[in-house]
């Protein structure tokens, strides 16, 4: 082959890339090298890598299957690119956390439970059955009847019986808890079915619900509740689905707690409508399974062991303690699986995970944590010449744990991969091989590329990457002095042993360790969560393609009022999810269609050229715009919009403000939530809660997706929160944030059990004097002591 040639497939070639904001970006990235993207939040970085490279990657990959296939995967449109070449398997190792089913681990979400069970059926004893009779998805079933066949002829009838042997336990079917209803919550005991007695949301009785509860025949609709006969009541709230015909149609009754379970309580809690997660939190009490304790198994599976240690054992482990032991287990018959389980178990603890076990829901996993769980099936995998592509994969991690998931990105590079990552760390930064760098600015102001090449290029390139990627904060002269403590007595929760502390209150307070040291534990486990504590974390913002900043933060309440107050009109109107909608596509600007087999498109409304608004709507302006016009603001833009002459809204501009405050000044204000990053969600929350009277805020890793130079905004913003009589803690690993505290609170010395104490409290410069932890030692070297 020419060497031409060579050089042409050692390259990834992106030609015309316009994604999001990208402006007809084009680049060549190396392949088996490992680049680093940079760049202010927004600037791009997540556009080019993601939503080029990697979307164009899968979207090639799910035309290979047959067209009855792609019928069940997702549609995936082209992205807006003219030219991608070079391209190979992508593999996504993103943020999203993984789905919070209640029957989801850490164990089932990796392949370490899979292995363990067919282990157990092995050298468990007493034997009780093949890998699913210790498997907490599987229950345990048993039939008999009559089945008949053709044979020679003759239609011939014969006695079957059957059964399956799971691990379910039978009480709480393989979730561990077991849900108690408050019943009083559930209906007013005075009031008959036709006078609303059912308080269930969605159990109107003027819909569907309503006629079926109304016309069972089961009860009496004209009855009150309290007046009902044993058999009444346990029809209303237990009975299993049954047939009734109702006005001639046939339909389903269903007791009401067996259909809030199906319908509510198999749900991830955090993906519910606000109303209804309130009435679950109201209503449902989960307590561990008295007869399971919590374990998810039967009795059978618990009681057959290996060492004697079962299954439950050893799903409740710490994995470096499981680890261990299956280390220390010698079996010719299962060698090869041994080595395959230590393979997987002691990724767990290379990657940071050692102090997580099997049994541990995965809906409980931070972002970070749920990338590092993902990465563990890669490490070990055969494929060479793949793409992996990671989202910021040292969130969540402290600089000493930063240096081991650097040596786990060189290593799937040096396998032959080529490897991606969006990062803003400059201790991941400085180990590429080529570095990209995107913006200038954010969004409108960013798309561009403005330097590529090394680690060396990019320090005197003069970009603000390069500019900032030096950059150490320095201790503070004075810190704050508190005006009061919050008290922590005897916090137990997961791995804290019994600890005593006092956080200080008026001050900025930095709570820090290891990742697994127990800092949420004290933070989320043990601060009461009333008393003014506003609480902001990092889980994703439930809100359809129809939900925006304006929406989410209530600035387009007084937008509307004030439009629909200078036209005389109905505020109705200028919503795009009610009277003012487009009618063609229904308000979302966008008519998506699916095309079967084929990828889905989204092509903007020809109607409303995608202002989403009914073409009537537009006729009223305020301030010289239309609503529309509006929408697609900047925020600093629309800030400066409301201040002002007859825009001048008070209540929309402090929200703006508080907008601009948080680093988002750039966000267009009808910019759908699902295309924001991961910490311009975490900035969007906490500009909607600082209008809030809360006088403590609880921020976790707020550094996160932030741009070494928006740091310091961060801090700024920090600052003047604690400076108008707030208190401030933050859970963080950002040495910069670190130092700017004035009052650091440690937890360690290690993870899991090796954590769970304090290990320092006082302030930053004491801290780096003494370099008696973890965090010390890397602080002193961050500030150059």
């Amino acid at each position: 082959m020419s060497p031409q040639n060579t050089t042409r497939h050692d390259l990834i070639r992106v030609r015309g890339a316009r994604v999001n904001n990208l402006k007809d970006v084009s680049i060549e990235i190396p392949k088996r090298e490992l680049t680093v993207f940079t760049g202010v939040s927004g600037s791009g970085k997540s556009s080019l890598v993601f939503g080029t490279i990697a979307a164009e990657s899968q979207r090639l990959i799910n035309e290979t299957y047959s067209a009855f296939l792609q019928g069940f995967m997702p549609t995936l449109a082209r992205p807006d690119v003219d030219v991608l070449e070079g391209l190979t398997t992508a593999i996504i190792v993103n943020q999203e956390r993984i789905g919070a089913d209640p029957r989801s681990t850490v164990g089932t979400a990796t392949d370490a439970n899979a292995m363990l069970r067919i282990l157990f059926s092995r050298l468990g004893q007493p034997h009780i059955g093949s890998p699913q009779a210790f498997s907490f998805n599987v229950a345990s079933i048993s039939g008999a009847g009559a089945v008949t066949m053709e044979r020679a002829g003759q239609t011939v009838k014969e006695r079957r019986t059957f059964s399956i042997t799971g691990g379910m336990c039978p009480r709480c079917e393989g979730r561990g808890s077991v849900t108690d209803f408050d019943l009083s919550a559930l209906y007013d005991d005075t009031k008959s079915l036709n006078e609303g007695a059912i308080s269930v949301p969605g159990y109107s009785m003027d819909g569907w619900s309503g006629r079926i509860y109304r016309g069972c025949g089961f009860f009496d609709p004209d009855k009150p509740i309290r007046r009902y006969t044993k058999k009444e009541l346990q029809d209303l709230l237990y009975k299993e689905p049954t047939k009734v015909k109702i006005e001639g149609i046939n339909l389903t009754f269903t007791g009401l707690i067996p259909s809030i379970q199906k319908s509510m309580l198999s749900k991830d809690v955090e993906a519910m409508q606000p109303h209804v997660r309130a009435f679950v939190e109201r209503v449902v009490t989960f307590t561990a399974c008295p007869e399971c304790d919590g374990t998810r198994l039967s009795e059978a599976a618990r009681s057959s062991k290996i060492k004697g240690i079962s299954i439950a054992d050893a799903c409740a482990m710490q994995i470096s303690d499981l680890a261990t032991w299956v280390g220390d287990l010698t079996e010719p018959s299962v060698a090869p699986l041994l080595t395959s389980l230590h393979h997987t178990l002691t990724s767990f603890v290379e990657i940071g995970l050692g102090y997580l076990s099997l049994n541990r829901p995965s809906g409980t996993l931070s972002g970070g944590e749920a990338q590092r769980v993902k990465m563990i099936r890669h490490l070990g995998s055969a494929l060479t010449d793949v793409t992996y592509v990671f989202d910021e994969p040292t969130i969540g991690l402290h600089p000493h744990d930063i240096e081991r998931m650097n040596n786990l990105l060189l290593r799937l590079r040096d396998k032959g991969n080529t490897v991606l990552v969006v990062e803003h760390k400059p201790e991941t930064i400085v180990i590429a091989d080529h570095v990209v760098d995107l913006g200038p600015g954010a969004g409108t102001a960013g798309g561009t590329i403005c330097y590529e090449g090394t680690v060396d290029g990019l320090r005197t390139s003069g970009t603000s990457t390069g500019q900032h990627l030096e950059d150490r904060a320095t201790l503070k002269k004075t810190v704050r002095t508190p005006t009061g403590t919050l008290e922590i007595r005897g916090a137990t929760a997961n791995n804290l042993r019994d600890v005593d502390v006092d956080i200080p209150l008026g001050v900025l307070c930095v709570v820090t360790g290891v990742a697994g040291s127990g800092k949420s534990s004290l933070i989320h486990g043990s601060v009461p969560p009333g008393a003014g504590v506003i609480s902001v974390d990092q889980g994703a913002i439930r809100g359809s393609r129809r939900s925006n900043p304006a929406t989410y933060t209530g600035l387009l309440e007084p937008i509307r009022k004030a439009f629909a107050k200078a036209n005389g009109v109905k505020p109705a109107l200028f919503s795009a999810n009610s009277e003012g909608a487009c009618p063609t596509c229904n308000g979302n600007g966008v008519i998506y269609t699916d095309l079967a087999m084929m990828a889905g498109v989204a092509t903007p409304c020809e109607e409303c050229e995608g202002k989403r608004f009914q073409a009537a709507v537009l006729e009223y302006h305020l301030g010289g715009r239309d609503i529309s016009q509006v929408l697609t603001m900047s925020v600093t833009e629309a800030e400066e919009f409301f201040s002002t002459g007859e825009a001048r809204i008070p209540a929309a501009h402090a929200i703006l403000q508080r907008l601009t405050d948080v680093g988002l000044g750039y966000l267009s204000v009808g910019q759908p939530l699902t295309t924001l990053s991961g910490g311009e969600r975490q900035r969007l929350k906490l500009a909607t809660h600082m209008g809030g009277t809360g006088g403590t805020y609880v921020l976790d890793e707020p550094t996160t997706g932030l741009h070494l130079a928006d740091v310091e905004q961060l801090l700024a913003l920090l600052d003047r929160l604690v400076d108008s009589g707030k208190s401030v803690i933050v859970i963080e690993h950002h040495q910069a944030v670190m130092a700017h505290a004035d009052w650091i609170i440690d937890l360690g010395p290690g993870a899991g059990h090796d954590g769970g104490q304090i290990v320092y409290e006082g302030t930053p410069a004491d801290l780096v004097a003494a370099k008696s932890t973890l965090t010390g030692e890397h602080l002193a070297a961050y500030v150059g002591s």
